[in-house]
């Protein structure tokens, strides 16, 4: 009974507290650092792991790849020139935008495990994006135009602006834009007209921001939008069977006249058969002498 109460106690007080054996903590979830400055990253631990605790770091950049930062108590190679350890904490004396990630805190002892985990953002300036814009767009057609920055980090978000004005994210909510026909995704700066009209013709530009310096854009550049010229297809059809007509005219011509070659007609070639003289020229085959001709002494 006193067993039970004593279990009862424990449960109660975990419960309560949140404080359980084997744990591992970190005071910097987040760190954000601008590039090429230093950081710390924390860990520690419950003293459950016990005195030889074996302590471990674990990077995972955002492409999903892994790689050690500390293993067996020592900087890997790729880190040793500016990575240095107190504790079971992180000092980093730079950091470049390829260091932003997630990093883990692995820590084993007494055949327990436990982690915790730091995510690093380390502040880029965006850069001037590279813009897709058509100079020419068809009356009703789809269109898209792109906007990316790959040098910015966080990554950056995108606006768009039309003749120096600014392109609400969702024009359904401003009056002056309630009959747009773009759709824009502030998140990989696409802005597209499934649609487009007239209206739509403009000077446009697309602007990267985010938090760690000042927006930056791209050059402006004027899409048309127009109608398809039938009259020119129409014409151009015309011309082409014109020229057809010609062309077959002059053939049929040329040939009448004779200006063409004609083709002949070769006769086949009777097969000689070579068979060489007789020994005896006034025999025949069956060998008797015959007279081939008379003459008076």
């Amino acid at each position: 009974m006193v067993h039970r109460w004593l279990v009862s106690v424990a449960l109660f007080f975990h419960a309560a507290t949140g404080v359980s054996g084997f744990s591992v903590t970190t005071d910097t979830p987040n760190v954000q650092v601008k590039e090429n400055e230093g950081a710390d990253l924390k860990c520690s631990y419950s003293a459950d792991f016990g005195s030889d605790a074996r302590v471990e770091w674990k990077f995972s950049d955002l492409k999903g790849s892994q790689t050690y930062v500390v293993f067996n108590g020592k900087p890997t190679t790729p880190y040793s020139s500016r990575v240095t350890t107190y504790g079971s904490n992180l000092r980093f004396s730079k950091m470049t935008r390829n260091d932003n990630g997630v990093y883990d805190c692995e820590v084993s002892g007494n055949g327990k495990f436990g982690e915790a985990r730091v995510k690093v953002t380390v502040l880029v300036p965006p850069s001037p994006p590279l813009c897709r814009i058509p100079n020419s767009v068809t009356t009703g057609k789809s269109t898209i135009l792109s906007c990316h920055d790959n040098d910015g980090s966080p990554p950056p978000q995108y606006k768009w602006y039309k003749n120096g004005v600014l392109l609400p994210a969702d024009p359904s909510k401003i009056a002056g834009f309630k009959n747009a026909t773009y759709q824009l995704n502030a998140v990989n700066g696409n802005l597209e007209f499934r649609s487009a009209t007239k209206m739509d013709s403009g000077q446009y530009y697309c602007e990267a921001f985010n938090i760690a310096g000042p927006p930056q854009r791209c050059k402006s550049v004027n899409m048309e939008v127009r109608d398809l010229n039938t009259g020119g297809i129409v014409a151009a059809v015309i011309v082409v069977l014109l020229l057809l007509a010609l062309l077959g005219f002059g053939i049929w011509y040329a040939n009448k006249k004779g200006y063409l070659p004609r083709k002949t007609e070769s006769k086949p070639k009777p097969n000689v058969v070579y068979q060489p003289p007789s020994l005896y020229g006034g025999e025949d085959e069956d060998g008797d002498f015959k007279q081939k001709s008379s003459f008076v002494v």
